[in-house]
């Protein structure tokens, strides 16, 4: 990516490919190693914050994966993969200190063939996580995860099957994905997450309408935590409208429907856990002047809930969130930029345990204005909070100081600042310690470091510092620390 894209931050899919390899078996190879046992994994209750920390991480080595994927018109088949290790020093309140290395294996192969008309890909990961003794969130300080399948799916690409079958160019395209993959909507406030799923994209000079049918993995947390199930199934369904007639703004309108298919392994007497939502958003990408780059999204979420003890009548789901980020870039040798965001989610003043889950959810009244959704953000190293009950400040910058040295031209030093507060100062956040009716929640520093040492191999360290506000009984600091290494083969 570069600095002159304008949506070089916002538009996920622009990715630089390289590295072409020829090797068909490695296909079949990999094809088995996947459809071994990926409806195997162990579910466990982690936190929220810990879902998030190592949802952090994934990103990053997804990035980098994407990165070296190669492109259509110059390869028919590629295959690579990826060994990272990283060791995570943290506190989450509950334990003074948690140790985790965590050892992941990731293999991909990619076809494409008629021109990029049809493309397959395919990437499964094998996990071994290792706690210090009585470390772990399920009592297993030892546990392999996988092989799973981390993405796999067949796309169809109309504008290159045309220029490959019947050598003409049209004026619009019209493209189809089914399988497993990340899904995003608008800027991924409400949704981005792994789906199982099925997309139609439409486009043109001025439009793109997508239109989505998915559910969730069934291995992945869902985000009741209390619920006894075995499997997370959730459908959702949507579509989505973005115009592409702005030479510098690309604004967007969505509707998403997510349908509860849990089951629950054992009865809870007195309670159930339906969840049904629906989410209306609406928003934009851009540039505002030259360097000036923002996001914005605005999120209604509706549906259907069940609250604490409710198993014969349903709340309205009556929530929202909004989500605003700009960030400059300076043309100078040492690429620096800084970045701004507020992030908010309203919360609901009777859930008292939980943001988000039935049991210790909603009481008192059939409102729920707790905002629940599938998407994600940033919002701090140590604490972490779900978008839920919150209002979220951020700032932050990065640059590369040694720009030019042939060594460390690829070392990039960058923070962030987090301020933390409620919007019902008597409801409750993701992390259960926040114990106290108060507003406060605290403040976070944050420090990273990324240093792509060469083409195959990268190094990250990151160190988060949160003090806890008046919201907590215990004003303890907590600290979080991540060092780890990439190595792509």
């Amino acid at each position: 990516m570069t600095a002159n894209d304008p949506f070089h931050r916002f538009d996920r899919s622009a990715r630089k490919h390289s590295r072409p390899r020829y090797c068909f078996w490695m296909l079949a190879v990999l094809a088995i190693v996947i459809s071994t046992n990926s409806a195997l994994a162990q579910r466990s209750r982690e936190s929220d914050a810990f879902l998030n920390q190592q949802r952090g991480v994934r990103d990053q080595i997804w990035e980098q994966i994407d990165r070296e994927m190669p492109a259509t018109q110059k390869v028919d088949f590629d295959f690579g993969g990826n060994y990272s290790f990283n060791l995570f020093l943290y506190d989450d309140g509950i334990d003074s200190s948690r140790t985790l290395r965590r050892n992941d294996l990731r293999l991909w192969a990619r076809m494409a063939f008629d021109q990029g008309a049809h493309e397959i890909y395919a990437r499964a990961r094998l996990s071994f996580l290792d706690f210090n003794t009585g470390d772990s969130y399920d009592g297993n300080d030892d546990d392999w995860n996988g092989p799973n399948l981390e993405r796999g799916y067949y796309q169809f690409d109309l504008k290159r099957a045309m220029r490959a079958y019947a050598n003409r160019e049209i004026d619009f395209n019209l493209k189809a994905k089914i399988g497993r993959d990340l899904v995003e909507f608008g800027t991924g406030l409400a949704l981005s997450d792994i789906l199982d799923h099925v997309a139609v994209t439409y486009s043109d000079s001025e439009w793109e309408l997508t239109g989505l049918a998915g559910k969730t993995v069934g291995s992945s947390q869902d985000f009741d935590l209390t619920r006894p199930t075995s499997r997370t199934r959730r459908a959702v369904f949507g579509t989505q409208l973005r115009y592409l007639g702005f030479e510098k703004h690309r604004p967007f309108a969505y509707v998403l429907w997510q349908s509860d298919h849990n089951h629950e392994t054992r009865p809870t007497p007195l309670q159930d856990y339906d969840y049904d939502s629906v989410y209306v958003g609406l928003g934009s990408t851009g540039e505002l002047t030259k360097n000036l780059f923002y996001s914005t999204e605005w999120v209604y979420e509706g549906g259907r809930s069940y609250g604490h003890r409710d198993f014969y009548k349903r709340d309205v789901i009556k929530a929202w969130a909004f989500d605003i980020e700009l960030e400059y870039l300076f043309d100078v040798p040492k690429r620096p930029r800084v970045s701004a965001e507020y992030i908010f989610a309203s919360g609901d003043p009777d859930r008292l345990a939980s943001p988000t889950d039935a049991s210790g959810g909603n009481r008192g009244d059939m409102r729920d204005s707790s905002f629940v959704g599938l998407g994600y953000r940033d919002t701090g190293l140590s604490f972490a909070p779900r978008l839920s009950n919150v209002h979220i400040w951020r700032m932050g910058g990065s640059f590369f100081p040694l720009a030019g040295d042939p060594t460390f031209d690829r070392l990039e030093l960058g923070t962030n600042w987090f301020l933390y507060w409620k919007n019902r100062r008597d409801g409750a956040v993701s992390d259960p310690t926040a114990d106290m009716q108060s507003g406060y929640l605290g403040w976070e520093m944050d420090y990273y470091a990324s240093w792509a040492i060469t083409t195959d191999l990268s190094w990250t360290a990151r160190y988060g510092l949160f003090f806890p506000g008046d919201a907590f009984s215990d004003q303890s600091s907590r600290s979080f620390f991540l060092t780890g290494m990439t190595w792509s083969f």
